[in-house]
């Protein structure tokens, strides 16, 4: 053994001595002498976000790996085997391959096909996964038909007062009802962010349509007791979801390529719900007999919103290249007629329910217009063009729109600071309600006597102008103020709030509630609607899908 230094000597000493010394030292009980306190554990998170019942799909098989043909009849390969074997082998193994060229070709097909959109009709086992269970679903839809729930119109002059006094008073009544609104129901009804919503008007349930990224159609029975399936969540409240849902795959496929812009149900008896989406397609689900068909279809147009005319025969489209169709539900969808009435993407549209003749849209040229559709009836023999045209670009609107015969076809316009997100005319077909990426809400209120002329309104300035962060970015849904569709009650909207709230605000710009819940709300409540015959209810949805239902407390 070789001599050590006097350095390694040291150094091997040294090492001894810590060992030993960290041998004797017992130190959490040197701690606990010293008097320093125990390290405490993180602060649990004030909200729980719902977990979803519903099972998580099986992973897919993997395929078998490809192996070469050598390695595959290694062990069965014989040295010795005579040439007719050999030959055997030989066409046995070229015709396996061929059968397995065919086959990846065959996968190949149904794998293209399932990136395309479907355009024929669908049944409720078709646009379920495996295993939901379809009869329930039947059971919930029929039991919907059994009742007509035709859209209520309000009357233009309704809530209209000289005296401030009086419209005070309407707002202090609103908000004694809604300011005790809370959390009472929460589920994760889409798989993906909430885009769109619609709420029946079945006054017996809370029955909620959501329409996500990946163009599912999720219905939520908010109030349904829950079945019982031994839920791994039912132990705990803060995780526990509330009532039925369901997830229907109306539009495809399931990609961002399919998100549902808008949701809509059947202003006659609300026994169908028509959904638009990025694929450029319109479907509409009949609860009578459980089948999506398509009732419209556009083949390179992305189709942003639409809205169907109070006699349940019409409906208005809106698209990403500035124009809006009218489409006729009596007719082929191939008869409908397309207006181009902007340069830039028309967001949204909304029908007047009251005098369905004048149309609203908001697009992103920063502008807010209002039109009379009875001009386009018209402008086809005004221009001289031919009756069997269906597509009429912004040249030929804007050619009819500056003729005489075209005057009154504009009958109002507001530019925005930035691009206007939405705009929707109220229940009674007066007043309007615009968003903008300008961090505004605007209101505006139109006479009675402007609609009864044939000219230009005289004032197209908005009254009132509330500050709101619209700033949703690239992950949050664009943040749209809905009208409550209840005719009986004061005109006031819900729009959600960067602040994880949700906001209530009367037809003249004041804030009748402030809606929240930390403990049970952690994201933005970006898409909200509210039930068209019970004042206190109100819905929303949020980017993970999760849903809230807003109710008393006590009901």
């Amino acid at each position: 053994m070789p001599k050590l230094s006097a350095y390694e000597k040291e150094r091997e000493a040294n090492i001894a001595r810590n060992r030993a010394l960290l041998e004797q030292l017992e130190l959490k009980q040197a701690v606990e002498s010293l008097g320093f306190p125990a390290k405490q554990a993180p602060p649990k998170t004030k909200a729980k976000p719902v977990q979803s019942t519903k099972k998580a799909k099986e992973k897919q098989e993997e395929a078998p790996r490809r192996q070469s043909a050598r390695l595959r009849n290694t062990a069965a390969f014989d040295p010795n085997e005579s040439p007719s074997k050999k030959r055997k082998r030989e066409a046995e193994e070229q015709e396996r391959f061929a059968k397995e060229a065919e086959e990846r070709i065959e996968a190949q097909e149904r794998e293209f096909l399932a990136k395309r959109p479907r355009h024929n009709d669908l049944d409720l086992v078709e646009l379920t996964d495996e295993g939901v269970e379809v009869a329930q679903l039947s059971t919930e839809l029929q039991a919907i038909t059994q009742t007509a729930h035709p859209k209520r119109l309000g009357d233009a002059d309704a809530f209209v007062y000289e005296e401030d006094e009086k419209d005070k008073a309407e707002v202090e009544q609103l908000r004694q009802k809604l300011q005790g609104m809370k959390v009472v129901a929460r589920a994760k009804v889409t798989e993906n962010r909430v885009y769109s919503a619609a709420y029946h008007p079945d006054p017996t349930k809370d029955l909620i349509f959501f329409g996500d990224k990946h163009g599912q159609l999720g219905i939520w029975d908010a109030r349904a007791p829950p079945d019982e399936d031994g839920n791994e969540n039912e132990s705990d409240p803060d995780t526990k979801e509330n009532g039925k849902y369901w997830r229907l795959q109306v539009h495809w496929p399931a990609t961002s390529k399919s998100s549902i812009s808008s949701v809509k149900l059947d202003p006659i008896d609300s026994h169908t719900v028509y959904t638009s989406a990025y694929d450029c397609s319109i479907r509409a689900l009949s609860f009578t007999t459980g089948i999506s068909r398509e009732i419209f279809t556009n083949d390179d147009t992305l189709i942003s919103s639409i809205d169907v005319v109070p006699n349940g025969r019409e409906m208005w489209i809106s698209d990403a290249a500035g124009g809006v169709t009218h489409l006729d539900l009596r007719e082929d969808k191939s008869k409908g007629k397309w207006y181009q009435l902007s340069e830039q993407k028309i967001g949204c549209v909304s029908v007047n329910p009251t005098r369905t003749n004048f149309l609203l849209t908001a697009s992103n040229s920063r502008e807010m217009r209002i039109w009379d559709t009875r001009k386009l009836e018209s402008m086809v023999l005004d221009l001289s063009l031919e009756e069997s045209a269906t597509e009429f670009d912004s040249e030929v609107v804007t050619k009819y729109r500056e003729s005489k015969e075209g005057a009154g076809f504009l009958r109002s316009e507001w530019r925005h600071d930035k691009s206007v997100s939405s705009a929707y005319w109220d229940p009674r077909g007066r007043s309007i309600v615009s968003t903008s990426y300008d961090d505004s809400i605007r209101l505006w209120d139109v006479h009675t006597s402007a609609f009864k002329s044939s000219k230009a309104f005289p004032s197209s300035r908005p009254f009132a102008r509330v500050s709101h962060n619209c700033q949703t970015g690239r992950w949050l849904t664009v943040l749209r103020a809905q009208w409550n569709p209840n005719p009986d009650v004061y005109p006031h909207f819900t729009i959600a709030n960067m602040n994880h709230s949700l906001d209530i605000i009367s037809c003249k710009g004041e804030r009748i509630a402030r809606l929240s819940d930390p403990s049970k709300i952690t994201a933005v409540q970006a898409v909200t609607c509210s039930h068209p015959s019970i004042v206190e209810r109100a819905a929303t949805g949020n980017a993970s899908g999760r849903c809230v239902l807003w109710a008393p407390a006590d009901e």
